[in-house]
């Protein structure tokens, strides 16, 4: 039988202090990190004002719900993006019919932004330069059985430019879900 020193039981201790002071920290540290988020797209909640030009523009909680279950359901939605003379043509498609609403109100409502020119800011590069320059690049959308289609052009090379790369950003968040969003709101 192996003894313990004095010296090793305190340093057993005191590491397995530590360990549980660390894993208490990082435990209330991960509710506070989920709870923010919760605040932030829950309907009703005090994030409105934050939100409602503030850190996300003129996006709402109703938008950020929406928004986070396109990005949880990523999987379920197809996407293919075609180059036109001066932009794209890009459809965006599922086979759940509950997911195929939520799109479709999601397009139209980002296009109600952009008329607006109430920005939202969020996830996107390039997506600051579509709503400053709304009036010098045409937009069309048709909702279609299974999701949308969507044709943006501008005679314009830079908003040619914008909306392309618009196009595969959003493409990547189809592909990747949060991890794409996420990069997209740290500007990579």
């Amino acid at each position: 039988m192996t003894r313990i020193t004095r010296r090793a039981a305190l340093g057993l201790l005191a590491g397995g202090g530590a360990l549980v002071g660390l894993g208490v920290a990082g435990g209330y540290l991960l509710r506070d990190a989920l709870n923010f988020i919760r605040r932030r797209i829950t309907p009703g909640s005090s994030a409105d004002g934050m939100m409602s030009g503030g850190m996300m523009g003129s996006a709402t909680s109703a938008d950020m719900s929406m928004y986070m279950e396109l990005f949880d359901r990523h999987t379920e939605l197809r996407r293919t993006v075609e180059e036109v003379p001066g932009g794209v043509r890009t459809t965006t498609e599922s086979d759940a019919p509950d997911l195929v609403t939520q799109l479709q109100a999601h397009v139209s409502s980002m296009y109600t932004h952009v008329e607006q020119r109430a920005e939202v800011i969020c996830m996107s590069n390039s997506l600051p330069t579509l709503f400053r320059n709304a009036s010098r690049y045409r937009r069309q959308l048709l909702l279609t059985a299974k999701g949308v289609s969507v044709n943006e052009t501008s005679s314009d090379p830079a908003l040619t430019d914008a909306i392309r790369k618009h196009a595969q950003e959003v493409s990547g968040f189809v592909r990747d879900g949060m991890p794409a969003m996420m990069g997209g709101m740290m500007g990579s």
